[in-house]
């Protein structure tokens, strides 16, 4: 079967998300018009390579992508069918069952939408942070109903793929579900730790590493945006949150009971091996080599360069950063097997090694 044709094509909506299919639709060849409420939105996407502001003729429009807050998806995807009379119309917003339920409330004709969602995306803002790689090896879902056409499936299906995404296909409910656990839940727990740091003296948060800062990162997201996407799958996450009181109710009864604990940390290990790991693997033997940077122009370079000398295969990085001194940490992930070369690699180099631990 011959590729669906995406161009010319629209993006509604011009923040992270969408001025990045943006520019990935652009990079893969296709025409791209952007709209958003925010015209200042859309120019600035504009000026990133995600698209054009220029108007464009509904008729002959062949996809569309929205890409708006959760609140306004299902007024902005019936308008969408509505206007373009022959594009398939998907959206990539975070909860899908919601928006199908009231689209199919409204008595539409829902044979050229399909829902998806590209599982990628930032604590960060707005189309100055956009990028056409944002997408590359993530996953997209695409969350195709029982009305929707089989051309208008493969459409989607061949958006994500210009996007240079790996797709996976489920209902909306179970997406729902999905998310609830992987990703909505996360991002409450993470503000649950965030929310405590703002009793903690100042003396005391000096003592903060990287692990706290790992758990309270996306709590740094937007919490309007937030607010709808939760209240959105409402459902689903407090389903989640129960299970979280169930677990904490039981940890609190069995306090002071070391066995308990143990098994409490064990399960929590467990869960952690559970994710896929590189190119969605199973779990893989990795161990960390950290070294010190310091925080002067060409250091980062000249480390990578040394680390290219040695020979070694990267398979993760993370940097920290010391809130004391200006030097950072670079945390090298190897195999196990490579660590012990990488090390002596570095140390003939010149560089200080902070300390190396199993991933």
């Amino acid at each position: 079967m011959n590729e669906p044709t995406l161009t010319p094509a629209v993006v509604i909506g011009t923040g992270l998300v969408g001025a990045s299919v943006g520019a990935a639709l652009v990079k893969a060849g296709v025409e791209v018009h952007l709209i958003d409420r925010l015209s200042s939105h859309a120019k600035v996407a504009a000026s990133r390579g995600a698209g054009t502001t220029d108007p464009i003729d509904p008729a002959t429009v062949r996809l569309v992508v929205v890409a708006v807050p959760p609140a306004r998806l299902a007024d902005t995807i019936e308008k969408a069918l509505r206007t373009y009379p022959k594009a398939t119309v998907t959206d990539v917003g975070s909860v899908k069952g919601t928006v199908l339920a009231e689209l199919r409330g409204r008595g539409l004709n829902l044979a050229r939408y399909v829902g998806s969602h590209p599982m990628a995306g930032s604590q960060r803002v707005g189309p100055l942070t956009s990028r056409p790689d944002l997408f590359v090896d993530r996953t997209w879902v695409i969350t195709p109903h029982d009305t929707s056409r089989a051309k208008a499936v493969l459409t989607v299906h061949a958006l994500a793929r210009n996007c240079g995404a790996r797709i996976v296909s489920m209902g909306a409910t179970h997406h729902d579900e999905a998310v609830a656990q992987v990703s909505h839940l996360p991002q409450l727990m993470s503000s649950l730790t965030a929310t405590r740091l703002n009793d903690v003296p100042d003396e005391h948060l000096r003592l903060a590493g990287q692990g706290v800062r790992d758990v309270t990162r996306v709590a740094a997201s937007d919490p309007r945006l937030w607010t709808q996407i939760i209240s959105a799958n409402a459902d689903a996450v407090r389903a989640e949150l129960e299970a979280v009181r169930d677990t904490l109710n039981e940890l609190l009864d069995g306090w002071g009971d070391e066995d308990a604990l143990r098994r409490f940390l064990a399960d929590g290990r467990r869960g952690v091996r559970e994710l896929p790991g590189k190119h969605g693997t199973g779990e893989a033997a990795y161990a960390e080599v950290i070294v010190a940077i310091p925080d002067t122009p060409g250091a980062l370079a000249r480390l990578f360069a040394d680390v290219e000398a040695a020979g070694v295969n990267v398979e993760d990085i993370r940097i920290d950063h010391d809130p004391e001194r200006e030097i950072g940490y670079l945390a090298v992930g190897v195999t196990k097997a490579a660590r012990a070369g990488l090390e002596n690699a570095m140390t003939a180099a010149g560089w200080t090694l902070r300390y190396s631990e199993s991933l």
